[in-house]
């Protein structure tokens, strides 16, 4: 009997510094195949630091092929500038990740932490270290890093379960 493959794209979107994290998941093994950030200076235009986050993502994606792309959701801050930025951004990303044929989800930061930590209520401290101990990694990786790989491990996580409990891709 074949083993089902899946690798996930997870991305923590922003502006000036998106994390990509890529998890597999093969016969309920979990490993990280890579993690990093893209970096823009506050001195970048918005609307180069969008143009190079696309970029970006076109080569994250044909660099390391994932199945699928998943995104945290939407949170709400009192700073509806931030959000509206927050929103290009995924944009961006949903748009990139489209182009290339790949099917994206979205998971509310709280089933984030949920899936990863077991609680809701963890902090991102302690989001990446157990994100570091399901995937064996030796250094904690990045804030941004980490919670994309956090939102990738989410979604291989939702694949294991009920295919109803799956959400539709967005």
């Amino acid at each position: 009997m074949a083993v089902e493959r899946q690798r996930v794209m997870g991305v923590d979107t922003s502006l000036r510094s998106t994390g990509v994290g890529i998890v597999e998941s093969e016969g309920g093994r979990l490993r990280a195949i890579a993690h990093g950030t893209i970096p823009f200076p506050s001195s970048a235009r918005h609307s180069a630091c969008l143009a190079g986050l696309y970029r970006a993502i076109q080569q994250w994606v044909a660099q390391t092929t994932p199945d699928a792309a998943a995104l945290e959701g939407v949170f709400f801050s009192r700073n509806l500038r931030t959000t509206l930025i927050l929103g290009e951004a995924r944009g961006v990303v949903m748009a990139a990740c489209a182009e290339a044929g790949i099917p994206v989800f979205e998971y509310a930061p709280r089933l984030v932490k949920q899936a990863v930590g077991g609680v809701g209520g963890a902090d991102k401290r302690q989001v990446r270290r157990m994100v570091m101990a399901m995937l064996g990694l030796r250094e904690e990786p990045r804030e941004d890093a980490g919670d994309a790989l956090a939102i990738a491990l989410c979604h291989l996580h939702r694949c294991r379960g009920h295919a109803a409990l799956l959400p539709k891709p967005i």
